[in-house]
């Protein structure tokens, strides 16, 4: 057939063999809306298409994680409308403390290989760490879609990024994301896939940050080939396969032999450079968290390099747990108590101070070493604030030092 990964998923689902450039109508395996945006696609399906029941609800899937738990009365009365639509309607809701909606739908098995995952947040890319097609949509079109059980997608071209090598120490998947953003810019992959290849190796946890942050080359869908250890208890569909014959757009080859710690330069993701060339830099702030890089082993990992050691007086640490599942294995074996004993500020699992709501707003003229994916100009608080991103090792670092620090120089 000679198809892309994405192409395979959406003619499976359009019944007949389709290509890139293609509109197809299908029905999506799942449909995810998080807190902040339920509300308002409440409101379109039942007041301005008329439509006063879901199609299916065994389809829909809604994730309190934004801004859970509410930082205002209103945050708190438009959760509560959108518990009792949950109620009425008989959707499945994971409610305050459970986690990020990428996280917990990846915890769930509700994503899975060749499954169409459709979701109301930009990083719905991240379902392509398992194999699905994950991609984000506007709240109308969400709402037609809980009103109807379909959509329309345009079969999106695809990039290959042929990776090659090990990680070095302290270098890991964030690093290997942002040096994408670095080759492909901002907008390098507008409305395509990128799918990753030679990494059959790599486990879920860097699967998830790189699917995660290939929206922020402008791509549709981040999407791993569902191979290897870190797949081997998902059930892969036997149509699904790499296609050697498959035609791309672009492609790219990385060594990760070659690959220095990369960080992500206010104000945008495509901002990248080595390490080396902003080491120093004084911060206010470091944020561990995100469906980036919250999960227990990037808390680990900080954790070892902060273990009998105080963060920088001169920094606020703040730590936010993907999910209670990351969050109750870091409780286990200590992690947490570690973390603490450092000096970390620990918030409820979900999105926290990302998009700058609550849980640890940045404010005029702070810095802040951040592992999320975005770091534009007003994303975590004021727009007079700076957000550099980075993995959790340099996250780390950073918060024993004070500076933007190599942890390889620990």
């Amino acid at each position: 057939m000679n198809q892309t990964l994405s192409e395979q998923i959406l003619s499976h689902a359009a019944g007949r063999e389709v290509r890139a450039g293609e509109l197809v109508v299908v029905r999506p395996d799942v449909v995810m809306s998080h807190d902040s945006l339920s509300p308002s696609i409440i409101q379109i399906l039942r007041e301005e298409m008329g439509i006063h029941n879901v199609k299916d609800p065994g389809q829909l899937v809604i994730v309190f994680d934004h801004v859970a738990p509410a930082s205002t009365v209103g945050t708190a009365n438009a959760q509560n409308r959108v518990r009792a639509f949950a109620r009425e309607q008989g959707i499945r809701l994971f409610d305050v403390g459970r986690g990020i909606c990428h996280q917990v739908l990846v915890e769930e098995g509700i994503a899975a290989p060749g499954k169409i995952v459709l979701g109301s947040d930009s990083h719905s890319t991240s379902y392509g760490s398992v194999g699905a097609f994950g991609a984000g949509m506007g709240s109308t079109d969400i709402a037609l879609t809980w009103g109807t059980g379909r959509n329309w997608l345009r079969v999106p071209e695809t990039v290959r990024v042929q990776v090659r090598g090990r990680f070095g120490a302290f270098i890991d998947a964030k690093d290997l994301a942002l040096k994408v953003c670095r080759e492909l810019r901002i907008s390098g992959a507008n409305y395509m896939a990128v799918e990753y290849h030679g990494l059959d190796w790599l486990a879920l946890p860097g699967r998830q940050t790189l699917a995660s942050m290939a929206v922020e080359v402008g791509a549709k869908v981040g999407i791993l080939p569902p191979f290897g250890e870190a797949m081997k208890h998902y059930e892969v569909p036997d149509w699904l396969s790499v296609d050697p014959g498959a035609s791309y757009t672009r492609s790219l080859e990385i060594d990760l032999d070659e690959l220095e710690p990369q960080v992500a330069i206010p104000h945008a993701v495509d901002n990248v450079a080595d390490l080396a060339q902003v080491a120093g830099t004084p911060v206010s702030v470091v944020f561990l968290g995100t469906c980036t890089n919250g999960r227990y082993t990037d808390l680990r990992q900080t954790a070892d390099l902060l273990r009998g050691r105080r963060v920088d007086p001169r920094v606020r640490f703040v730590v936010t747990p993907a999910s209670s599942v990351e969050m109750s294995r870091a409780a286990a074996d200590g992690t947490l108590e570690t973390l603490l004993a450092a000096g970390a500020i620990l918030s409820t699992p979900g999105c926290g101070p990302c998009m700058g709501r609550h849980m640890g707003t940045l404010g005029d003229e702070d810095v802040c070493l951040s592992t999320a994916n975005r770091n534009f100009k007003g994303r975590m608080g004021a727009p007079t604030s700076q957000i550099y991103l980075a993995s959790p090792a340099v996250a780390a670092a950073t918060a024993l030092t004070g500076v933007i620090t190599d942890p390889r120089s620990l």
